[in-house]
């Protein structure tokens, strides 16, 4: 198993860590914990040293069976992440209060990787009127805690500022092929490699979404090897960056654990053939986007409340991968009933604003048609 050293830190994490948000799930909710040991005893005996959990992660259940399976190991064998929730920090003695509930969930006596968790504009603002960094410093004189850093949420420009702010010992971002220009993105991960801050990923394969595809693209991946994973692509694009020091794979099955074992357990970056190979993947899957809308929301606030640019994100979405799978939480649980498309009453005030010149008011139609339509197949 390959190890990257965070040089400033003197830490040498495992490239694959461990993501402890999808830990397989018995009939009532419930964590299987039986599953989920031989799991993490596999990743443990094949050398994954990080294992990253959260306060919220599976109803607050996580990390108490993150910590009492990894118990039986020796402390110093592996690497510990949780994260403080800054949402639910609203007075300054609201984030010792957690933390405290947090090493009794663990059991542990320390944290070695500490994260601000989810850090967007909003919250980022919170973190400095409630000095959470000057807390967090005050943990690790205290020894509860060894690094500090932040995982993110929102737009570049949000992650500029916090990044540059403080000198993190590490953070964590969303980095894929697919969102290259999402987030922190590229040039998140060229500003955080000049400043010289490691770098945790999460998503690597965009919550499975890059794990298989339409069968022309999943044809493309097994041209190249058949016996290699189209999610082993995903996890190699990642790897194949220097400042990557751990990439985070949440994974709910022991099949899926053995296949990020394969991967990494001799770990190869892309080779430029593969590269080429990935490149041309995301240029056919972007070539399936429905429209142009770029998300500008010129076309909002919308007069009865239709949710316009995240109607045509989730629909450009559910087509470029072509699963309703991507889609789903977003459709059925994220956008309210009153926001979604079929509330248009095709006023046009949306088009007379928008640069793209999108024909709104009949593409709002296709996106509450097609989706319903594969929510109903599903």
């Amino acid at each position: 198993m390959e190890k990257r050293e965070m040089n400033r830190l003197g830490a040498k994490p495992s490239l694959l860590g461990f993501g402890c948000m999808r830990f397989p799930t018995l009939a009532d909710g419930s964590i299987d914990e039986a599953a989920t040991e031989k799991m993490l005893d596999a990743a443990y005996a094949a050398g994954v040293n990080y294992y990253d959990t959260a306060y919220g992660y599976l109803n607050g259940k996580s990390e108490e069976v993150t910590g009492r399976l990894l118990r039986k190991y020796d402390r110093d064998s592996f690497y510990l992440a949780t994260k403080l929730p800054v949402w639910l920090v609203e007075k300054p003695e609201d984030a010792p209060r957690i933390f405290e509930e947090q090493l009794s969930r663990l059991q542990m006596d320390y944290v070695d990787f500490y994260l601000l968790h989810a850090l967007n504009k909003k919250s980022w603002e919170k973190v400095k009127e409630f000095k959470l960094i000057e807390f967090c410093e005050e943990l690790r004189r205290q020894g509860k805690i060894k690094y500090l850093g932040f995982s993110f949420h929102d737009e570049y420009e949000v992650f500029e500022e916090i990044l540059t702010y403080y000198n993190w010992d590490f953070c964590q971002i969303q980095y894929n092929y697919m969102d290259t220009e999402v987030q922190a993105g590229d040039k998140g991960y060229a500003l955080a490699e000049k400043l010289g801050i490691p770098l945790v990923i999460m998503e690597p394969v965009r919550g499975g979404s890059l794990a298989g595809f339409a069968e022309d693209i999943n044809e493309k991946f097994a041209a190249a090897n058949p016996d290699a994973s189209i999610a082993s692509y995903a996890l190699r694009w990642v790897g194949s960056h220097s400042n990557v020091k751990v990439i985070l794979s949440g994974v709910s099955t022991m099949e899926q654990t053995l296949d990020n074992l394969k991967t990494f357990e001799n770990f190869r970056p892309l080779s430029e053939k593969e590269d080429a190979m990935i490149k041309d993947v995301v240029e056919t899957l972007r070539s399936r986007v429905q429209n142009g809308c770029t998300g500008c929301r010129y076309c909002m606030p919308c007069p009865v409340g239709v949710s316009i640019p995240d109607s045509f994100r989730v629909w450009n979405e559910y087509h470029i991968y072509g699963s309703y799978g991507v889609a789903r939480f977003t459709w059925e649980q994220e956008m309210k009933e009153e926001a979604k498309p079929k509330n248009c009453v095709a006023c046009g005030k949306c088009e007379s604003v928008c640069p793209q010149h999108i024909s709104i008011r009949e593409d709002l139609k296709k996106v509450q048609k097609e989706l319903d339509e594969a929510r109903a197949k599903v």
